[in-house]
């Protein structure tokens, strides 16, 4: 009932799959950006530079085929998803193990090789692409899924897993992750713990420190860190675990980890409003949170210029007219008489 009240301003929407916005953005054309160096008052570090030595060894860890150097191999991997900031590595290695990532973090760590790692490059702010020509140490090809189990809900799977694959998969057993974002297409599991992803779904599910369950991680120094855990509630020992949610690789790599996935919601509805004031954004998300209460999933504000910008660039209409602000609200529950009564 109140979803249907609050819609009475907007537009009730049912829930329909849309296409993933780093798919759409990663077709447009981009310029080459200067590079980060020209553009930032930043300094190179003390580091030593790739030499054709670093480059075979690199090739003996991995093989020919996952160590890349040339130039239209390796550019999308030096510039950042807006096209805004540019690095000039001269290497990109794609590891397929933990293993082969400790051996690599071993090597470049005694021969002071700076490192940036990169999971689906999908950041907004520059922190996934190198600075200077530090290594770019992909996990493209660690996308393997471990398990999923139904029953307890604990996914594992490496850290290059695309998110949107994670969703499919666990939506084939009846579960949900619990972070959703617009970048789900192309981001990697690995760079959404990484970074401490909020996404979509905090409102219902709250951020990784309460979803993910373990993390294991490949230190500067190459040791591997197992911090693996299959139990939701563990209340043993410390939980180191969170010291890697959020530290963006500067305490080590995450490679691998295990996540719990809540059961997927069999009723889903969404509604997009219009309202003329920031102080009805506040009204409204209170009412929300107050009347919607368990079945409340995701709660988006969305001011005039924000929207015209995304309706501008990709050729979209709005679904009402024209308002100061805009809400996206989503329920998610399992009884459709129940969640609409609400």
């Amino acid at each position: 009932m109140l979803l249907r009240s609050l819609a009475s301003t907007g537009k009730l929407l049912r829930h329909k799959p849309i296409p993933s916005l780093a798919r759409q953005l990663s077709s447009t054309h981009r310029e080459i950006p200067a590079l980060t160096k020209e553009r930032y008052p930043v300094q190179r570090g003390q580091f030593a530079e790739v030499t054709d030595g670093d480059i075979a060894k690199f090739e003996s860890i991995l093989g020919g085929s996952r160590v890349l150097t040339q130039s239209e191999d390796i550019q999308g991997f030096n510039i950042d998803y807006l096209g805004s900031v540019r690095g000039y590595s001269r290497v990109v290695l794609k590891p397929k193990s933990n293993g082969e990532v400790a051996e690599i973090m071993k090597f470049c760590n005694e021969r002071r090789l700076a490192v940036c790692p990169q999971g689906g490059n999908t950041g907004l702010v520059g922190g996934s692409v190198p600075v200077f020509d530090e290594v770019v140490l992909s996990l493209q090809l660690m996308d393997k899924i471990e398990q999923i189990d139904e029953y307890s809900g604990i996914l594992v799977c490496q850290a290059g897993c695309v998110l949107g694959t994670l969703e499919e998969k666990a939506n084939e057993k009846g579960l949900v992750m619990p972070l959703d974002l617009g970048a789900k297409g192309s981001c990697h599991i690995g760079g959404n713990v990484s970074t401490n992803a909020g996404g979509l779904r905090l409102v219902r599910y709250g951020n990784l420190h309460g979803s993910v369950l373990g993390v294991e991680a490949v230190t500067a120094e190459g040791c591997i860190m197992d911090l693996m855990s299959n139990f939701k509630k563990d209340n043993t020992g410390y939980h180191l675990k969170h010291l890697f949610i959020g530290s963006e690789g500067t305490l080590g790599i995450i490679t691998r980890l295990s996540i719990f996935c809540p059961t997927a919601s069999k009723s889903v509805n969404v509604a997009f409003l219009g309202l003329e004031s920031f102080d009805a954004v506040r009204s409204t998300f209170l009412a929300a949170k107050r009347g919607l209460g368990e079945i409340l999933s995701s709660c988006e504000m969305i001011d005039a210029l924000s929207l015209e910008a995304s309706t501008t660039h990709f050729n979209l209409q709005s679904p009402i007219e024209k308002y100061p602000f805009y809400m996206l609200i989503e329920t998610s529950g399992s009884n459709m008489t129940h969640d609409e009564e609400k």
